[in-house]
């Protein structure tokens, strides 16, 4: 991003896109496909999970007020318990009430099952209706006159684990997006529209781009704008991550969503709408969430053969059972008993609940992940390659040095014609150079025939000159001497100015270092991570800022294209590389990285195109990235040990195995086992939170 390269408008970032597009098709069961399938703000997606979890409650009560009875006259829990009680035409009763529980409080399963099938693809739906239509239609039929006894207390309980597993399921699946509709919720309702010498409140969705309007102190800004009168502190925290409020005066940008402080402000709207930050970054979290990566493939394809696993488990047990004697009935319990133990709940939820957690805890805190397996795979970072400015060092560049190299142009006039060229853009270097302009109030001229020149500066005509503010490594290119006494300081930047092709002067400034960075490479180097420095400033202040930081090397006078180099370089070296850049420039770099990072995006998500986007530029927040990004790999995986490894030791103990010490495992039991898992992998993807919260903290 040095010297210049912020001027190539080059869209090649576009091509990182194609470079790693992912499958953003939704996820089967259990997934954070439920959260917030939205056409406008995920409202309506979050109000259909919660109709479906009111649904699965109120089959949960119904079908356990149900299941009373039906345990309670039942013969054979009365014979287990030592009572009788029978009513006239008692087994007509107990079938009449299983038949309302298997069709009514079963029917979500028996959808299921039907959707799977079409689907061609049997999982959890399948196994819960086989087992529960074999319990049914098998003690249906010893009502009716086979020999045998039934086991409607155990469908019936079957049923309403089932549904309270279910329910609790869905209700940590909408918890993990709970901060996404925090996000949805944090645009006000109305704004505060100026005309004229009057306000009028206005709907939100009436708000156009370049209407002004008021935001009073305390209220929530009600859409992407720029101040135009008046100073104010913004409290940002819930969209960048940054927790000090920020000060913000006129000309500068403010965020839709972000809670203005003491100050009252006049501001001029940008975006609104779909084309609001706020909405780029909710949009972003949902498509994260649907994104499936290699962890999400890998329990997909585990759950699948978990289904075939438990099809031919069970009907070989059932098999084996019957040849070695036993009655068929006790045969079918077995039977039904691995079906439901085997059913790959635990697993179904097992990554897409960490998926939806990590990457709603993720945007809170300043981290938009475009591409969940970089993310994933950030755990595996050996290598870092930063760009230094804005990023290791502020990025707020001050002017400490104006000179002329020719005798026609005065330090003034060097300030002037250079400022033309700078007026337009928001680099750090050009807003430094603009800030001295007005300090020193030169008026500045208008630019024509403004050109990028390709990670090397800029050009234009001003006042009928050919004038050219370039980078260090333009000059080189060109072969023309840097002037003595350029570099009189080993933290200042230099910029040249060329009038008419001949070198007239240059610009120096200064950029000081952010107090996070040591911090942060101090990180880095705690987890075995090399730190490296590419930049497009001259040699000198690469070797103090690499010096003064500690980082493992740098890179100095380098241009966009050659970031790529080094980035395969390293990786030549067998290491695993994370790129950090603008999104623009650095385009080619990041897609040839492992992980491509973009860094002080603010507001223009946009424009970016990276793996991963940083709100703010700040080097702690890519520490806090891999950690994070460590615990939630550990997590999917403990979650995935978890539900794979409970069924391999529940399955045998279902299909019998222990038969001859005397244990054996009942449907029902193995329903609440079941469940068990199945909370006990959402409870360990809530501890995610605590994780990052401990990594912020650290």
């Amino acid at each position: 991003m040095e010297n210049h390269e912020h001027h190539n408008h080059d869209k090649m970032a576009h091509s990182k896109m194609d470079h790693k597009k992912e499958d953003h098709s939704g996820r089967g069961h259990g997934g954070a496909g439920h959260s917030g399938h939205n056409p406008g703000h995920g409202e309506m997606g979050h109000d259909h999970h919660k109709m479906m979890i009111e649904d699965f409650k109120k089959r949960f009560w119904v079908s356990l007020a149900l299941s009373i009875p039906i345990l309670v006259f039942s013969p054979m829990i009365q014979g287990f318990l030592g009572y009788q009680w029978l009513l006239p035409g008692n087994a007509y009763i107990i079938f009449g009430l299983s038949s309302i529980v298997y069709f009514w409080g079963g029917w979500p399963f028996l959808k299921g099952f039907y959707t799977e099938l079409k689907a061609k693809g049997p999982g959890m739906m399948t196994l819960i209706a086989m087992a529960i239509s074999v319990a049914y239609f098998y003690s249906s039929a010893t009502v009716f006159g086979l020999d045998g006894e039934d086991f409607f207390w155990e469908l019936a309980t079957l049923i309403v684990i089932m549904l309270l597993g279910h329910w609790l399921e869905m209700k940590s699946v909408l918890g993990a997006s709970k901060a996404l509709q925090l996000l949805v919720s944090m645009m006000p309702a109305e704004a505060h529209r100026v005309k004229g010498d009057n306000v009028e409140d206005v709907k939100l969705e009436e708000l156009e781009k370049g209407d002004i309007i008021l935001i009073k102190p305390g209220e929530k800004v009600p859409a992407d704008a720029v101040i135009v009168e008046g100073e104010s502190y913004l409290n940002e925290s819930m969209l960048t991550g940054e927790s000090k409020p920020v000060k913000k005066g006129k000309e500068q940008k403010v965020i839709g969503g972000s809670i203005n402080g003491n100050g009252s402000l006049k501001a001029k709207v940008e975006h609104t709408g779909k084309d609001s930050y706020l909405n780029k970054v909710i949009k972003m979290v949902e498509e994260a969430q649907k994104t499936k990566s290699k962890m999400q493939n890998l329990s997909d394809r585990a759950a699948k053969w978990l289904t075939y696993i438990a099809l031919a488990v069970g009907f070989g047990t059932l098999a084996t059972w019957i040849v070695l004697g036993f009655p068929f009935v006790y045969a079918l319990e077995r039977m039904v008993t691995v079906m439901v133990i085997a059913c790959p709940h635990a697993l179904g939820l097992a990554i897409p609940l960490v998926v939806a957690i990590s990457t709603a805890i993720s945007a809170q805190n300043g981290l938009l992940i475009r591409n969940r397996t970089a993310f994933e795979e950030s755990r595996k970072i050996s290598a870092l390659v930063f760009d230094k400015t804005g990023t290791l060092t502020k990025g707020d560049f001050g002017v400490t040095r104006i000179e002329s190299v020719d005798s026609e142009y005065s330090k003034d006039e060097i300030l002037r014609l250079s400022s033309a060229l700078e007026q337009s853009s928001e680099h750090p270097i050009a807003v430094g150079v603009i800030k001295k302009a007005r300090e020193v109030k030169v008026k500045i001229p208008s630019p024509e025939n403004f050109n990028a020149i390709t990670g090397k500066g800029v050009e234009a005509k001003v006042e009928g000159k050919d004038v050219k503010v370039v980078s260090p490594g333009y000059l080189k290119d060109k072969n023309i001497e840097i002037p003595e006494g350029a570099y009189s300081s080993a933290a200042e930047t230099v910029v040249f100015i060329l009038i008419d092709e001949n070198l007239s002067g240059y610009i120096a400034l200064a950029d000081a270092i952010r107090p996070e960075s040591a911090e942060a490479i101090k990180t880095f180097k705690d987890n075995n991570i090399k730190v490296m420095m590419a930049t497009g400033d001259n040699e000198t202040v690469a070797k103090a800022v690499s010096e003064e930081l500690g980082l493992d090397g740098y890179y100095s006078e380098v241009l966009p294209h050659q970031k790529v180099d080094i980035v395969k370089e390293l990786q030549s070296k067998g290491e695993f590389v994370a790129m950090t850049g603008d999104g623009v420039n650095d385009a080619p770099a990041l897609a040839q990285a492992n992980v491509g990072i973009a860094v002080g995006s603010g507001t223009d998500v946009a424009a970016e195109t990276a793996d991963i986007i940083l709100v703010n530029s700040n080097p702690q927040d890519i520490a806090h990235l891999i950690l994070f990004g460590k615990a939630t790999y550990n997590k999917m995986i403990q979650n995935l040990v978890w539900a794979t490894g409970y069924n391999a030791f529940a399955i045998p103990l279902a299909a019998g195995v222990l038969y001859s010490t005397g244990f054996v495992l009942g449907p029902a039991v193995g329903a609440v086992f079941m469940s068990l898992s199945t909370i006990i992998v959402a409870i360990n993807a809530q501890l995610l939170k605590a994780k990052m919260k401990k990594s912020k903290e650290a």
